[in-house]
Parts: structure tokens; C-alpha cells; sequence
């Protein structure tokens, strides 16, 4: 019987001998498996802030209409909201020792406190990252600097056109434009009649209404004069 010589082992460089198509798809398909979990991070990212935002821009809206009732009680007891002229009364109100001087929002809604129209500090800082209020309304404590996060407009009462602007966040301080970093693009407003609304902002900073710029003197609502806008400090 013949013995069959056993066949030869492959050739090792024919074993490691790869298609050419071999390494661009294998390349490729590592390339684009990176490319989708980094986009998969990125829209997972994105959309978790964008849901930040929403959350903080409806807290922004629900504190708002919170001080916008002691704004109207305010009103109610000494017949406009709180400005220059009704700071001589509330001075007079019994164990009243808040500071009430200064022409920022702070003291303005200071008045607030000192009336015991609240005792809340909690509603008037909305701004993310702002100082969270510490709710200690001792003298030189209550509404100190950094606890307020809303502009205020002084001289205005319920008797006032209900759709006019009464308390408006993030407005930049000095200016009449508006911050689009906090609320993503969007500025909360709190009205007279106690509505609040979200308006976008332009490009320029600006919040328009009518096609006019909200806070211009040229806006219907103003009747040609100034707002006497008070920033926060």
C-alpha cells in the first residue's frame, strides 16, 4: 500500500493576505461608529440643556407671577406698587427697619417685606446661577445684592394699561437689552395685570413687541416718556 505524503501547510503569507477591500471598510466602519457616539453624546447633551432651560425659564415664569400677587396687594393697600413715593409710608409702617434707600430693584422689592406684604425671598432671584436666597430678611440681609435676579419698572399701577411691563429678567444692567445666555435665547416678562410671557430675543438684545423694541420710549405702551427702569445690584 502506497503511503500519500501529507499536503503542505499554507502558505503563512497567503494566510495573512487580507482583501483589498479589507481595511477601508474595516476603518471606515470604526470611523463612523466614533463619529455616531460623539454625535450620540453631543444631541444627548444638548437636549438635556435644553430641558434645563425650560424647567428654569417656567420656575423664572411661576416666581414671577408669585410676587407679581404681592405687587398687586401692594397696589391694593397703598394705591400704586412700590416706588420713590410709597417708600415715606412704608418707613412709617410699625417695626419696619429695612434699608429702602437706593434706586436698584433690590430696595424696591424690599418694600414688599417691610409692608409684610411677604416674608419671602424666594421668588425674586430666578436667575441660573444667581445666589439662592438665604430667606433671612433681617435688617442689611433681606434682598441683599445678588438676591434678586428681576428689573423692575418704578412709577406704574394697577390703574396702569394691564399689558404693560412690570418686572422683566435677564435684562443687562443699564441697558434695555437682554441677556440670551440664562433663559436660552428667551426673556421672561411679568405684566401688570399679573400675566407672564416668554418673548424671544433678537439678535440685537432687543425684545420686540409690534415691531417695536418692548422697552422704547417709542412703544405705544410708554406714551413717549422713559420707563424708569430699576436693575438689580
Amino acid at each position: 500500500m502506497e503511503t500519500q505524503n501529507p499536503a503542505p501547510p499554507p502558505n503563512p503569507e497567503l494566510l495573512n493576505r487580507q482583501p483589498k477591500w479589507f481595511k477601508p471598510v474595516f476603518y471606515g466602519t470604526v470611523t463612523i461608529t466614533i463619529l455616531g457616539l460623539i454625535l450620540g453624546a453631543f444631541i444627548a447633551t444638548k437636549i438635556v440643556l435644553t430641558q434645563r432651560a425650560m424647567a428654569e425659564t417656567t420656575e423664572a415664569c411661576s416666581n414671577a407671577r408669585s410676587f407679581g400677587l404681592d405687587l398687586l396687594e401692594f397696589d391694593n393697600e397703598y394705591g400704586s406698587f412700590p416706588s420713590d413715593a410709597t417708600v415715606k409710608a412704608i418707613k412709617e409702617f410699625p417695626g419696619s427697619s429695612l434699608d429702602l434707600s437706593g434706586s436698584s430693584s433690590n430696595a424696591t422689592f424690599r418694600q414688599l417685606i417691610a409692608a409684610e406684604v411677604t416674608q419671602s425671598e424666594k421668588f425674586f432671584a430666578p436667575i441660573p446661577g444667581a445666589t439662592k436666597p438665604d430667606f433671612n430678611i433681617a435688617p442689611h440681609e433681606a434682598l441683599k445684592k445678588g438676591e434678586v435676579g428681576f428689573s423692575y419698572i418704578s412709577g406704574l399701577s394697577s390703574k396702569d394699561d394691564p399689558a404693560t411691563p412690570l418686572a422683566l429678567t435677564p435684562l443687562i444692567p443699564g441697558t434695555t437689552t437682554f441677556d440670551p445666555k440664562p433663559f436660552r435665547g428667551y426673556a421672561v416678562v411679568l405684566h401688570i395685570d399679573n400675566s407672564v410671557r416668554t418673548y424671544a430675543i433678537a439678535k440685537d438684545g432687543h425684545v420686540y413687541d409690534k415691531g417695536i423694541a418692548l422697552l422704547s420710549p417709542k412703544h405705544p405702551t410708554w406714551k413717549g416718556k422713559t420707563p424708569d427702569i430699576r436693575y438689580p445690584e
